[in-house]
């Protein structure tokens, strides 16, 4: 192997922080992050959110493999900069058919299969350079190996979900992505991930999860389109840019606790955190994010262009709040996976804004989109009050 690629891939240093490169890396992911958000946009169908929830999990594993390869090697170098160069651009791919891996007709399963064989290769691309880079960490490899079996028994039910199409696919996929995604969290209970620097691996979690909210004022221009700015539309831009303000709190305080947990831990226990804490519970972050992102669109698309469609009824309201649930829930269980000591209260926010939503359903957009902004505003005025009243600096778990 080592003659194959030459020279020894560069091991990160625990002080190793995110790279430009991985940053020029996360663009192409914000590319897939728009795709999915304008294809549920133009199909807005509880069939279309869930097979939109289907490819952010496919782009969320697409990430995550590679933000684990970084923080055990160097990607910015050598062989391993221009293997990442290769996967950068099947995840280029990947988003660019997204809209048409859904559709039926001729040129359909092209389309699908382009998806699965792209997304196949970045795969093989990593656990190629991960194996490499493994060279003499026998656990590690141990890891990789296990996980390599549940990654290529997952692109069974991918294919064929690709070749059927329709309802089929949406069963078979959803199939894979848990055997995709559950293979790692196995992978990390029998031998586990090591986390070689843990400041960069929560530094890369974090700045994903900014690149998710800068998703929603995307959404903005997206909705708005060439209309004029009036009155109605002015005031969404503004709850809108409150949301994600008020969202960007709420993560920032938990992820300054994890990060500071994770840091404190060692061996096993770190590996567990990582996998746990940050893989799997920063997905309903990030999706609940891209969620609110689709819902923000289409109250300003309904604003803009006055549309009186029946999807705009419930859409905006099954979207925002929705969304605010996972992102929610998501933080609760990152902070519970990680510090170990989280109090009711982040759980009981979800199920608030869950309880929301019902009513929110028979609101105007205008309006949803301003009970949600309140609701978080009120959220994060309450943690920021219990945090003052116990005198902790930025730990909402233990207020």
């Amino acid at each position: 192997m080592g003659r194959i690629f030459g020279a020894r891939p560069r091991a990160t240093p625990e002080t190793h922080r995110a790279t430009l490169f991985e940053i020029f890396f996360d663009l192409v992911f914000v590319f897939g992050l728009i795709r999915v958000t304008t294809f549920m946009a133009e199909r807005p169908t509880p069939v279309t959110l869930m097979q939109g929830l289907l490819v952010l999990l496919l782009l969320w594993i697409s990430w995550l493999v590679y933000c684990w390869l970084a923080n055990h090697a160097r990607i910015d170098v050598g062989v391993i900069r221009a293997g990442v160069t290769v996967a950068m651009a099947a995840v280029f791919l990947v988003a660019l058919v997204i809209p048409d891996a859904w559709q039926t007709g001729p040129g359909a399963t092209r389309s699908r299969l382009i998806l699965v064989l792209a997304y196949g290769v970045l795969r093989v691309v990593d656990l190629v350079l991960f194996h490499w880079v493994a060279a003499g960490d026998r656990q590690l490899r141990r890891t990789i190996r296990l996980y390599a079996i549940s990654t290529a028994l997952s692109w069974i039910p991918l294919f064929l979900g690709a070749l059927f199409g329709g309802t089929a696919q949406l069963l078979l996929w959803a199939v894979a992505l848990t055997i995709d995604m559950g293979g790692g969290v196995v992978a990390s209970v029998r031998s586990g991930w090591p986390v070689r620097s843990p400041d960069h691996f929560a530094e890369r979690h974090s700045l994903v999860v900014i690149i998710a909210l800068g998703e929603s004022l995307i959404s903005v221009s997206a909705g708005v389109g060439g209309q004029m700015i009036r009155g109605p539309i002015l005031l969404a831009a503004l709850l809108t840019l409150a949301v994600i303000v008020c969202l960007y709190w709420l993560y920032s305080s938990s992820a300054a606790t994890a990060r500071q947990a994770l840091m404190t831990e060692t061996g096993l226990r770190r590996a567990h955190v990582g996998s746990n804490a940050y893989s799997v519970a920063h997905f309903p972050v990030v999706a609940g994010t891209i969620y609110v992102a689709l819902g923000v669109e289409q109250v300003l698309a309904s604003l803009a262009h006055e549309e009186t469609h029946e999807s705009s009824k419930w859409m905006p309201a099954v979207a925002l709040f929705g969304g605010a649930v996972l992102f929610l829930a998501g933080r609760a269980t990152f902070l519970g996976l990680s510090v170990r000591c989280v109090r009711p209260g982040l759980f009981v926010a979800s199920v608030a804004a869950l309880l929301l939503l019902p009513a929110s359903r028979y609101l105007p957009g205008l309006a949803a989109l301003g009970l949600l902004t309140a609701f978080l505003a009120v959220l994060l005025s309450y943690e920021a009050w219990t945090r003052g009243r116990s005198g902790a600096s930025v730990d909402p778990a233990e207020s």
